[in-house]
């Protein structure tokens, strides 16, 4: 897990533990002061003598932009607006592998479809799921039989004979 505070924080952190560990301290006390496991302390301490005090640097962490331009998210907004039914699918039920070849036909990049979700929350789209009961359902005619039938049919509690 990353550590918390941006990368020139922990850079800063990493320099001071260096300079701590030079001037005499143990790695223990050095490991104390700057809040982390002395086990860090030997790592950056093998860090400097592997690669010097430029093994330290901060690394900022990637950040993966997206590879569709404005105009392109857009265009996929309204396709989606559309449908599925509208791309070419047998059903109107999108998910992020159809939206992820709709991208590739459309704009010849390829996606992911585990990334997808992601972009598409970035667009203003969340997840749905359809309801799991059939639209010819009667309400009507469920509470009835949930009424008569069900008790009748259900299993009671075991009697000893």
């Amino acid at each position: 897990m990353r550590p918390t505070g941006s990368a020139e924080e922990l850079e800063t952190r990493r320099r001071r533990a260096m300079d701590l560990l030079e001037s005499g301290m143990s790695p223990a006390a050095v490991a104390l002061a700057v809040g982390v496991a002395r086990q860090t302390i030997q790592k950056w301490k093998a860090w400097v003598r592997d690669g010097g005090k430029k093994a330290l640097k901060a690394v900022p962490q990637h950040v993966n932009t997206c590879r569709l331009t404005i105009q392109q998210q857009k265009q996929l907004r309204r396709i989606i607006k559309k449908g599925a039914n509208a791309a070419g699918f047998p059903t109107d039920l999108w998910t992020t592998a159809r939206i992820a070849e709709v991208i590739e036909k459309q704009f010849q990049i390829s996606y992911h479809p585990d990334h997808v979700g992601r972009m598409l929350h970035g667009l203003g789209f969340s997840c749905q799921k359809p309801s799991k009961r059939a639209r010819e359902q009667n309400e009507g005619q469920v509470k009835q039989w949930r009424e008569r039938e069900w008790p009748r049919i259900k299993k009671g509690p075991k009697t000893k004979c």
